[in-house]
This record gives structure tokens, sequence and C-alpha cells, in this order.
């Protein structure tokens, strides 16, 4: 196995996942499992079964996270073939499959079936733009305000406390809150949206770091989920048509 380098106490190192990745790479020329896993022990660890241990352990979360499935092309149970998953695993890495099962959680409607797919392609910064876009489309559309208004300063005009005892707040003011939580829930989504929405919109955001990525996914799909708890009718403001379009 001359594309395998690694001793025993680089492979006990390694964390799994990472070690899993330095195994599929160097398996890509084989066909069955066993077989290299065999021949590893043989050319590197002959009296090193704890070492051999972790080898299998790596082909075993290979399996368990579907990176390898078996190949119909071969009768021989060990036969596998790299997945889709797999592939995207050795091109992308350890930290890119960690990023991925942070969004293996049910997303709302609206960012299953953009912010998810635009992920997975590794468009990473497209993924997060558009999942905040959605907040402010749908704190828009919530609230019947102007086109016009976006960013934080349409957070403000949606979520804004009453100025004064006959002011009407918001159109998404919680009422039926304490003050100081539909103040935080206001400056919540402001800060969302100013950090990482809005800087987005006019320059280059580096989303190279795919976690930082997912995590931003995540923090939409929490927005969203708050503003589907805002009741319509008078708590979420009077007067107001919190569906129009």
């Amino acid at each position: 196995m001359q594309n395998w380098t690694l001793t025993a106490d680089e492979v006990r190192a390694l964390t799994l996942d990472e070690l899993a990745l330095r195994v599929l790479a160097s398996a890509q020329d084989a066909w069955n499992w066993r077989n290299w896993l065999l021949e590893v022990r043989q050319d590197h660890y002959p009296r090193d079964p704890d070492t051999v241990q972790l080898l299998s352990e790596a082909w075993g979360w290979l399996q368990a996270k579907c990176l390898i499935a078996r190949t119909v092309d071969q009768s021989a149970a060990e036969a596998f073939t790299t997945t889709r998953r797999g592939r995207q695993f050795l091109l992308h890495g350890a930290h890119w499959l960690r990023a991925v099962e942070r969004l293996d959680v049910d997303l709302v409607p609206e960012l299953e079936f953009t912010a998810r797919p635009q992920f997975l392609r590794g468009d990473y910064e497209t993924a997060a733009f558009t999942a905040l876009k959605e907040v402010e489309v749908q704190v828009r559309r919530r609230a019947g305000l102007s086109d016009s208004l976006v960013g934080t300063k349409l957070m403000q005009e949606a979520f804004r406390p009453p100025k004064n005892p006959s002011d009407q707040a918001g159109p998404l003011w919680r009422d039926d809150l304490d003050p100081g939580e539909s103040v935080a829930q206001m400056e919540l989504f402001k800060g969302a949206i100013g950090l990482f929405k809005n800087p987005s919109s006019h320059r280059r955001v580096d989303y190279s770091d795919s976690t930082e990525a997912a995590e931003t996914v995540l923090l939409a799909d929490l927005l969203l989920r708050l503003l589907g708890k805002i009741p319509d009718g008078p708590v979420a403001g009077e007067g107001v048509d919190l569906h129009g379009d």
C-alpha cells in the first residue's frame, strides 16, 4: 500500500473523521475494504492490532455516515464504492461534513428548498445570504410594510415599541410579552440582519468557513420560527394586513 504513509502514532493522533478521510483517500483504487485493511496491516502494522482496530473503526464510520456503499459490481460483502457524499467529503474535508451535519435537522420550508441545496453544493455565501434574505422578506410580508424598507430599518419599523402611550407600535411588536422581551426580540432581528445579511449585500463576505455559514442558516431558521409564533391581529399590530403580499 504505497500511498499509505501514516505511522501508528499519527493514526492514534487523528480524530476518527480525519482518519476516515485519510483512509478513504488512500482506498480510491481499491474495491474491497477488508482487502485494503489486510494489506495495510501486513505492510505497516503486522504486530500492532490496536492500530489496525482504529483503521477498522474508520471503515465502520465511513459506512455509518453513508460515505461508502455496497457495489453491485462485486459479490463480496466487503466490496464498496464511494458515494456522492463521500466524493464531497474527499473534496471538502472533514470540516465540511461536520458543518453539513449541523444542518441535518428539519429547516423551515422556506430554507429547506433554497439554502440547504446551496449549502450542500458548497456555495456557502449564497446559502447564508438566501437564508437571511428570507427573514427580511417574511418580516416585510407579516408586517405589511413597504418594499422600500430594507435591512435594519425594516426590522426597527416592524418590531419597534410605542414611542408614547398614544403611539401605535410596530406591526410585530408583542404586547403580550414583557416590554423588555419585545425590545430584545427587535434587537435580535436587527442584529442578525445588520451583522450577517447587510454586509453581504454591499461587499463580499468570506464564508469559506462552512461551519459559520451553517450556523448563519440555523440562525435564520430560528428567526423564522420566532416570527411564525407572533400572533395575527391586534397583538401583532392593529389595522395592518399581516398576510399582504
